[in-house]
C-alpha cells in the first residue's frame, strides 16, 4: 500500500518564544509526506522555485519520499512568515508570498497512478477535484481545507469533498463548514456532505474521530517543551493516513490506531522547529511513544 500527497512545499519564517528561524523548509505536503514516510511508501506532488536546492530535496530523499512529482518553475518558492504568541495558541502572519505556488496546476507523473491512498492538502478545491479525477485507482481519498476556501468557494468545496472518504479539519473549520457550533451536530452535517470519516483536530487538546455514529477522542501528548507548533496538524494527517495505508484497511480498530499514530507524529513535530525533529526521528521512537499513548489512555 502507498500514499500520495498533493499540496505545498514551501519555506517558512518562524518566530516563537523559543527562538527564530528566518528561512526553514515547510509547507503542508512537506510535513504530511515526511510524517507518513514512517509508515508507508510515500510520494509528493508540489511545485517549487529556483531557490529550492539540493539540500532541501535531500530532506525528502533521506526519508525515502518519492519526489518525481515535485515540479520546478522559474521564480521563488512559496514563502510564509509568522510569529506566535507567548502561549503559542495564536499566531500572526507577517508575510505570505505565493510566488510559483500561485500558478500551481498539479500534474500526476507517469507511474503515480498506482498509489492506493491519496491525501489532498489544503489547495483550491477545484484543483483537489482535478487531482482526484487523475487518480481513479486510489482506494481511499482524504483531504484538508481551510476557512479561506470554506468562505470563498463554498459550493466548489462541497462538490469536491462529496467524493472524499475522509476529511481532516480543525474545530473552527468544522463549525464554519457546517454552520453548527456543537461539534457533534457539526459532524452529522459534514457526514451528510459526503465524507463518512471525519477527524476534527483540536491542537494541544488532541483530536476526535467521528464515523458511523461513533466518537473516539485522543488527547494531546503531554510535553515539557513545545518549541514550534507549525506543521503539527499536517504531521497528524501524515501519521493518520500513513498508518491507514500501511495496514490496508479502514476498520474501526485501524482508524483508532491511526488516530493515535497521528497524535504521535504531531507531538514529535512540535519538539523542534519546522521539520527538524522529523529529520532526526526514528521508527523506534515513534513506536515507543505509541506505547506511551496507550498507557496514557488506559483506564481499566
Amino acid at each position: 500500500m502507498s500514499l500520495l500527497i498533493v499540496g505545498s512545499v514551501a519555506f517558512d519564517g518562524i518566530e516563537t518564544p523559543h527562538g527564530k528561524r528566518p528561512r526553514i523548509l515547510g509547507g503542508a505536503a512537506t510535513y504530511i509526506s515526511l510524517a507518513a514516510s514512517f509508515f508507508t511508501d510515500t510520494g509528493v506532488v508540489a511545485v517549487v522555485g529556483d531557490d529550492f536546492g539540493a539540500d532541501d530535496l535531500a530532506v525528502f530523499a533521506r526519508r525515502g519520499v518519492d519526489t518525481a512529482g515535485i515540479e520546478r518553475a522559474a521564480g521563488k518558492s512559496f514563502f510564509w512568515a509568522g510569529v506566535y504568541s507567548a502561549d503559542m495558541n495564536d499566531r500572526t502572519t507577517l508575510d505570505t508570498q505565493l510566488n510559483v505556488f500561485a500558478d500551481f496546476q498539479p500534474k500526476i507523473p507517469s507511474g503515480y497512478e498506482g498509489y492506493t491512498h491519496l491525501f489532498l492538502g489544503n489547495i483550491d478545491p477545484g484543483l483537489q477535484r482535478s487531482v482526484q479525477t487523475q487518480m481513479q485507482k486510489a482506494q481511499v481519498v482524504g483531504g484538508d481545507t481551510m476557512n479561506f476556501w470554506i468562505s470563498g468557494q463554498p459550493e466548489e468545496l462541497k462538490k469536491t469533498i462529496a467524493g472524499w472518504h475522509m476529511l481532516l479539519i480543525n474545530d473552527s473549520e468544522a463549525r464554519q463548514l457546517s454552520g453548527e457550533y456543537n461539534l457533534q451536530k457539526a459532524a452529522a452535517k459534514i457526514h451528510a456532505m459526503g465524507p463518512q470519516t471525519l477527524v476534527i483536530k483540536r491542537g494541544e487538546h488532541g483530536a476526535t474521530l467521528y464515523r458511523g455514529g461513533k466518537v473516539f477522542a485522543v488527547p494531546g501528548f503531554p510535553l515539557e517543551i513545545v518549541r514550534d507548533p507549525t506543521g503539527a496538524g499536517d504531521c497528524f494527517a501524515g501519521g493518520f493516513m500513513g498508518y491507514l495505508a500501511s495496514c490496508g484497511e479502514v476498520s474501526e480498530a485501524a482508524l483508532r490506531r491511526a488516530m493515535v499514530y497521528g497524535s504521535v507524529m504531531g507531538s514529535f513535530c512540535v519538539e523542534q522547529f519546522g521539520t527538524e525533529r522529523l529529520q532526526s526521528l526514528t521508527r523506534a521512537e515513534v513506536d515507543e511513544r505509541y506505547r506511551h499513548f496507550r498507557e496514557l489512555m488506559h483506564f481499566d
